[in-house]
């Protein structure tokens, strides 16, 4: 989840400009309910994380915006405040297939702070309120990027146009000018974001009257339009394949700024189909809700005021009931459960509020807004009989008898590497291997094929407590890109040898119901088995696992200098040989 720091002397400045006073001690209380989870909470700092469906809360301005209405009941803004603005910027046909979303707004006298310091902080918390949207809606700047920049520097009116990989201009955090391929190539930027315009022969660019290019997007600025501690007008646009997205990004950096005392002033865009319309929309999106589901749903009809009270907290507006044949033209008719004769709730929420798609999530708002503890109670109208799974007895009596002979239980990550599933373990695959795409780290770059990696990786990082140490796993394995379940073991104890790990065995069988089954040498080198300690398990014919202590060549590979037993299982083929007792 994304997190931000915020210093408290900004949020008790944004709220004192409302007459309100900082409540560190509500704010700790009843943040968490509005989609966070506070890591601090103190007089000097608020390190707060983000859940992913609420990227309006990703700057200290637009929290404090809306912490507002939640925590000291002020009247919610659905809409933002925009004044009709003269600056025009035209969109050539050409942006139609390579970045056909363009948008733009500018906000002018932004507060950016007394000292230098403040203008610092001021510019790191909107550069990074920027990548934070480019992570949370931009999805890595494709769907949206956004480009903030300093008015006064440049001269409208903004035209955006296409042009060739040979076209230069002096990049941001540069001195000196370079063509589109070479910063595609050599810019720190361009190196991390050239594949979203991979194939392409044009390239977008945003210029203003004096053919000044003030941004190549999705890519970077250019370097005159940088934002400085002298700056108070600022130029915003936002670019990208996804309408939603990039004008939320837009309104979201807007709104920071209006927050700091910016005046907001919308913009003439012409797109690439000529049509014609003015940037920002202030408007809040009309959404509806039957009373049929938020009261079947939240367990209890709630009144008018109390629905009110509820959306206020959420930053919206309720607009009031109708009948669904006479709900006017603002309500949208097209919802699936509606039939005549329905209650119509309406409501207005502000368009930046980007993760509400559906009726449930304004009946989530409803019960965020009102409070979980007095939403009624109700019991199941359809009673159903479970039919139990197919494994699931199995896996009951396997955790049983485990437990039984003293291990615990652990649960690995499913994730993980070829070092430990193949290499160190002498393991081949077992079919495909499904591998990540994009893995973030090179622990984990494959999805599992065997447990017994992740009890070493486990007792490797237990192996300054004393033994002895027992644990097992009962867990998912993908192999062949199928998923299957298997159980595992591994014990590290002094004098503990084959005869232990075959009595534990035998055990198992016994209480798993296996009357009949044989041990069967283990032949070979494959495995993290020792040679000549180690057996398979053969019930009614079907190989169902392997046992046997383990070499010391792959304790060592984990730095587990101490005698090794154990065993991993196939939870499919015990289920197929042996019989349910239940």
């Amino acid at each position: 989840m994304p997190t931000i720091s915020v210093d408290q002397t900004l949020i008790s400045t944004l709220l004192s400009r409302h007459g309100l006073t900082n409540d560190i001690e509500r704010m700790a209380d009843q943040l968490p309910l509005l989609g966070t989870d506070i890591d601090a909470c103190d007089s000097n700092t608020l390190d707060i994380e983000i859940f992913p469906d609420r990227p309006d809360l990703l700057s200290g301005e637009t929290l404090t915006r809306a912490m507002r209405p939640f925590l000291y009941a002020t009247e919610a803004q659905p809409s933002l405040a925009v004044k009709h603005g003269d600056i025009t910027m035209t969109v050539d046909s050409s942006l139609a297939e390579v970045r056909p979303v363009i948008l733009g707004a500018v906000v002018r006298n932004v507060d950016t702070g007394k000292t230098p310091e403040d203008n610092q902080a001021f510019i790191k918390a909107l550069m990074d309120h920027q990548e934070k949207l480019h992570f949370a809606l931009g999805r890595g700047r494709k769907r949206a990027s956004i480009g903030v920049h300093d008015l006064a520097t440049l001269s409208p009116p903004f035209h955006v146009k296409t042009v060739s990989g040979d076209t230069e201009f002096t990049p941001l955090a540069m001195d000196k000018p370079m063509s589109i391929t070479s910063i595609l190539k050599n810019h720190p930027k361009g190196i991390d974001y050239a594949h979203l315009l991979e194939g392409m022969d044009r390239y977008p660019v945003i210029v203003d009257s004096n053919q000044a290019v003030l941004s190549f997007p999705p890519i970077i600025n250019g370097q005159h339009t940088t934002v400085t501690s002298s700056t108070t007008d600022f130029f915003i646009d936002v670019t990208g394949w996804d309408r939603r997205a990039c004008e939320a990004s837009l309104l979201l950096v807007a709104s920071q700024l209006e927050e700091r005392g910016g005046t907001v002033e919308s913009i003439e865009v012409t797109d690439h189909d000529g049509n014609v319309e003015r940037l920002p929309n202030p408007e809040p999106i009309i959404h509806a809700v039957t009373e049929r589901l938020l009261d079947g749903l939240l367990g209890r009809a709630l009144n008018d005021e109390e629905i009110h009270t509820s959306i206020n907290r959420m930053g919206g507006m309720y607009l009031g009931r109708t009948k669904a044949e006479d709900a006017p033209s603002r309500v949208p008719k097209n919802m699936a459960d509606v039939v005549k004769g329905d209650g119509v709730l309406s409501f207005a929420m502000p368009r930046w509020r980007f993760d509400i798609l559906h009726p449930i999530d304004l009946v989530e708002d409803v019960a965020v807004g009102h409070g979980y503890e007095d939403l009624g109670t109700d019991v199941p109208r359809a009673p159903l009989t479970a039919v139990p799974r197919a494994d699931g007895h199995i896996r009951r009596r396997i955790r049983d008898s485990l437990q039984g002979l003293g291990l615990m239980q652990v649960q690995s990550l499913t994730l993980s590497n070829d070092v430990d599933q193949f290499d160190a373990m002498r393991w081949p695959p077992m079919g495909d291997v499904t591998r990540i795409t994009n893995p973030i780290t090179i622990e984990h770059t494959l999805l599992r094929q065997y447990l017994l990696p992740g009890l070493f990786r486990l007792l490797a990082s237990n192996r300054h407590h004393d033994l002895p140490q027992a644990v097992y796993e009962l867990g998912t394995v993908v192999r062949d890109h199928k998923n299957g379940d298997r159980f595992a073991f591994l014990v590290a104890e002094q004098g503990g040898g084959f005869a232990a790990v075959r009595g534990r065995i035998q055990a198992i069988m016994r209480d798993l119901g296996a009357h009949t089954f044989t041990i069967e040498p283990l032949g070979g080198t494959m495995g993290p088995w020792l040679t000549g300690r180690s057996a398979k398990v053969i019930v009614n014919g079907v190989h169902v696992g392997c046992f046997g202590e383990m070499d010391p060549h792959v304790g060592n590979h984990y730095e587990l200098r101490v005698p090794l037993s154990g065993a991993e299982f196939d939870v499919k083929e015990l289920n197929r040989a042996l019989p349910d007792p239940v």
